[in-house]
């Protein structure tokens, strides 16, 4: 991960209360998690671990990855305090770089960590998915859409970008193309639902 991009969600984090803070994850997440048989779960971009500790209350053990360690340290304590540590494990690391995580999951979650990286890591991180993710294994990811190179805050990814780096190893099974508002802010946004395949 770029040291600018890592000063940026540190400070961000620094500043006080971010957007992502909220009780549960997005109802897409809980529609999708309801409808699963629990297993292994990776929450790639946790934050404060609110998907990992909401994916723990329902049955799953999830390891949640996020690279700043404000954020890792207060989702370990809000897991203590959801009584779910025994099945939520935090790590602070790159969601590029997960070569300590040997284990097959059969469920991984992005909400709003692959739009951040630069066009190397993204490959990088699709390695490592590919690698984790067991076959017939589900991935769900909500991205910010739209290159914005040079300016401030996320990249965003192109949609044709998401379709090019998933193709080879998963099929998408739906998505859903919209606008997300954040605080005063509005910006065009997708969930994709795709299945590892068989390869």
């Amino acid at each position: 991960m770029t040291d600018e991009t890592w000063q940026r969600f540190a400070d961000r984090y620094n500043a006080g209360p971010v957007p992502w803070d909220n009780t549960e994850p997005p109802p897409e997440v809980i529609t999708l998690v309801t409808s699963l048989t629990p297993g292994r779960a990776l929450d790639l971009g946790c934050g404060y671990g609110r998907t990992t500790i909401y994916l723990a209350q329902y049955g799953w053990l999830v390891d949640g990855v996020d690279f700043i360690p404000q954020a890792i340290a207060e989702a370990r304590q809000r897991a203590a305090a959801a009584g779910v540590s025994e099945k939520a494990t935090f790590y602070e690391a790159s969601v590029t770089e997960l070569g300590f995580l040997p284990d097959r999951y059969q469920l991984a979650i992005d909400v709003g960590c692959l739009h951040a990286l630069t066009e190397p890591q993204r490959w990088a991180y699709q390695a490592e998915l590919t690698r984790l993710l067991e076959p017939g294994a589900t991935y769900l990811l909500f991205a910010r859409l739209g290159a914005r190179d040079g300016e401030e805050g996320p990249r965003g990814i192109e949609e044709t970008a998401v379709h090019t780096l998933f193709a080879a190893d998963f099929a998408l099974e739906k998505s859903e193309i919209g606008v997300t508002h954040v605080e005063d802010k509005s910006w065009p946004s997708g969930w994709f639902w795709f299945r590892r395949l068989n390869n």
